[in-house]
């Protein structure tokens, strides 16, 4: 093995497994689950094997297409310390939720198809992390989208389920148009679509700031859409629709992830792009804190999870917009990837015991029903609220630091974030386990099997000693703002914030049979979902009525049908002159010659 065929093989090697689960699967579910495991196993072993070894050199890669000396596309893999360590996420993140993806779909309908979606999932994330230039790092992305479909609408047969997989697909479509432009704008610019010749070439563009600061906002476009990043956030909640496992692994190493990852990958020329990354920061920033607000007033266990991802996400743009080096936005995806896949298997865990209920206030005393289930998802929740000296407190409060130092309003914006994060999952926390059982499953309520507690409890380790300085040191390059620049209320600050969200929450939920705080603003996501809809129903809808009129009433009507007409009843009237007599034409012909010369002479 060497470490050039490696990335190809942890690339091809989930795909192969989609391919034979579709082709065999019908005969054997185990095989299509094992097909899919081994195929995660694989990638994650190689991908731990990479990260040790020196790179030989350039890597393989394959012409593609050459259109003339402008453009030559390759298919290649680049092999860095960035892509290392995505590759150390995606693939051990992978393997976990496809564990627990065994116990957690045993009785769920598509089985087979469920473990291919999840195959091709991994494989179109893996593209986008290997990819060494723009084309095929977009192919990818449009295959993430592809899966995501897939996997949301798993359940067809509910139209829930059906428009958010269609939801999330569209959405993703209008990211991903400006992100087309951006990488043409780039191409046009320098002539290359390769990642380390772009960012050769870019510093030729300098004399060209607002050409160079569109293409980069454009190329934003693509994380705006596949992070859900606000005002193309709306999918992510939605997609909760989907099985959990999904939801687990879309979360917190694949889809949203993938447009920091990309951020991260086009770092370097952002650096030379300060407008750019000013507008990074403020979406990530404004992104961070609204979605925190609207996580407030949710009810459904998930939805608050995916509104948690919205924020986080946020907290990683803004550190893309601030931090002087990428590996402080990366930090931040690492240790999230383990809390926030560790909250949401925990959270499937209780739809399982509750039969799919997502209702909290149906829920209530499951901390003596699922022990261990709860037990997870306390140590998630400490590492997502910011609790000092667990895995979120290193990385998030990093990102707030540098924040404060380079743009204050956004700083102490998102640091107001983390009270309310606090206060959101304790919430959760209490409404969830503790309290009376308000519904006949809350009181018959189990633990899940094994298959489904192992991943849990090892992620349980990671959401806590993933941000320790043995870690952090070994994987990632951290720079951090001068002392002397960080405001000393910061941390008190900070510690506040934590201990008064989680305070403020205990005293409002501990035992509450109802919410006690009613804020539709929230509790309706500030109405853009609302807007969305009025949107695409009265001014696209009516758009399109207006149109459909236009084409049945002028165009089919007065272009074609009244020309067609009139065509028709002169030839009916015209063919009365065609009788095939003899006599009769002697007689037009006449009767023409008598006209002629009756005008002739008249005149």
């Amino acid at each position: 093995m060497s470490t050039q065929t490696a990335p190809w093989i942890i690339l091809f090697t989930p795909l192969v497994s989609a391919a034979l689960i579709l082709l065999l699967g019908k005969f054997s579910k185990t095989l299509s689950a094992s097909l899919a495991l081994i195929a995660a196993i694989t990638g994650c072993v190689l991908s731990w094997w990479l990260f040790n070894q020196p790179v030989d050199g350039k890597m393989l890669s394959l012409n593609w297409l050459t259109l003339g000396p402008e453009l030559n596309l390759t298919i290649g893999v680049t092999l860095d310390h960035l892509s290392k360590v995505m590759l150390l996420v995606v693939t051990s993140i992978s393997v976990l939720v496809f564990t627990y993806s065994l116990g957690y779909m045993r009785d769920e309908e598509g089985y087979s198809r469920f473990f291919a979606g999840l195959s091709l999932f991994l494989f179109s994330m893996l593209g986008i992390v290997l990819a060494d230039n723009f084309v095929m790092m977009f192919i990818f992305w449009e295959l993430v989208g592809v899966s995501s479909y897939i996997l949301i609408g798993h359940y067809y047969s509910k139209d829930s389920a059906a428009d958010a997989g269609k939801q999330a697909f569209i959405v993703n479509r209008i990211g991903d148009f400006g992100f087309m432009l951006g990488i043409l704008l780039l191409w046009f610019g320098t002539g290359t679509v390769v990642f380390t010749q772009l960012i050769e070439a870019i510093p030729g563009l300098a004399t060209a700031p607002i050409y160079l600061t569109i293409a980069c906002v454009l190329v934003f476009m693509g994380t705006i859409g596949k992070s859900a990043q606000m005002p193309l956030h709306v999918w992510l909640p939605n997609s909760m629709e989907g099985p959990t496992p999904v939801s687990s692994l879309l979360h917190a190493a694949t889809m949203v992830a993938a447009g920091v990852y990309m951020l991260a990958r086009i770092f370097p020329i952002l650096e030379i792009v300060p407008a750019a990354r000013e507008i990074i920061a403020w979406v990530g920033g404004i992104t961070c804190f609204a979605a925190a607000l609207m996580a407030t007033q949710q009810s459904d266990i998930k939805r608050i999870l995916a509104y948690s991802t919205i924020s986080q996400l946020g907290y990683m743009v803004l550190g893309i917009g601030v931090a002087p080096t990428s590996d402080v936005a990366m930090f931040h995806l690492f240790t999230h990837a383990c809390f926030k896949c560790l909250l949401f298997l925990a959270a499937g865990s209780v739809m399982i015991a509750m039969h799919h209920e997502v209702d909290m206030w149906h829920m209530g005393g499951l901390r003596k029903k699922t022990p261990v289930t709860m037990f997870c998802f306390f140590l998630g929740m400490l590492a997502l609220a910011g609790c000092p000296y667990t895995s979120g407190y290193f990385s998030k409060d990093l990102i707030i630091e540098w924040a404060v130092v380079k743009i204050p309003f956004l700083g102490w914006l998102v640091a107001a974030a983390a009270g309310l994060t606090a206060f959101y999952i304790f919430r959760e926390f209490f409404v969830v386990f503790f309290g009376k059982a308000r519904s006949e499953h809350a009181e018959h309520a189990k633990e899940q099997p094994i298959t489904m507690l192992v991943p849990m409890l090892v992620l349980s380790v990671l959401a806590i000693f993933a941000g320790f300085p043995f870690i952090q040191d070994h994987l990632f390059k951290l720079a951090r703002p001068d002392h002397e620049l960080v405001p000393h209320l910061l941390h008190p600050l900070l510690y506040a914030m934590f201990f008064g969200g989680a305070g403020l929450s205990a005293l409002l939920y501990f035992k509450a049979q109802k919410d006690p705080i009613s804020i539709p603003l929230f509790a309706n996501r500030l109405y853009i979902d609302n807007v969305y809809f009025w949107f695409v129903n009265n001014i696209q809808g009516g758009g399109a009525a207006f149109l459909s009129w236009a084409d049945r009433w002028i165009v089919d009507l007065l272009v074609v049908q009244v020309p067609s007409k009139l065509t028709w009843a002169c030839g009916f009237a015209l063919r009365f002159l065609q009788l095939g007599n003899i006599q009769a034409y002697a007689f037009f012909f006449g009767a023409g010659v008598v006209g002629l010369l009756y005008i002739l002479i008249s005149k």
